[in-house]
């Protein structure tokens, strides 16, 4: 099978299988690594690549025309910007203004708002922003490279 047609198939069918569950995660570092990791073994396998092969990763992901796994978890701001567009009274966006409260003894201080906030300030992005559609797609917009 050509390589362009694998790097379809995993763009439509194993990429969001990927992604799916992890949008709810609180995504820390360790996750976006086994993201990576899981994402880069898919990959090699469908090329015939093996680590004793020492191709780097950047030229399988070049080869498969894919952006890594990591960039496109950060495409959940997409639905930050649909919510805030929605009417004040919505549902969804009444539970996004609670705030949250202190987390317990032993638990990680991360939680998936503050990771969602660290993801809008790295891309110095505000919430007033949202209400521009088109700005705000192409700034959270992660496209694969063609």
């Amino acid at each position: 099978m050509p390589v362009k047609t694998k790097g379809k198939i995993y763009k439509t069918a194993v990429r969001p299988a990927m992604l799916y569950e992890a949008e709810c995660w609180t995504a820390l570092k360790k996750h976006e690594q086994q993201l990576h990791t899981a994402e880069m073994k898919i990959l090699r396998w469908a090329g015939g690549v093996t680590r004793l092969d020492k191709v780097r990763n950047e030229h399988i992901q070049g080869s498969f025309k894919v952006a890594p796994v990591a960039e496109k978890l950060k495409e959940r701001l997409r639905w930050y910007g649909h919510i805030m567009r929605r009417v004040e009274n919505y549902s969804v966006k009444t539970v996004l203004r609670i705030e949250t409260q202190r987390r317990w003894r032993g638990r990680s201080p991360a939680t998936w708002w503050s990771n969602f906030e660290r993801d809008l300030n790295s891309q110095n992005l505000s919430p007033a922003t949202t209400r521009d559609r088109i700005s705000w797609r192409r700034c959270t917009r992660r496209p694969d490279p063609s």
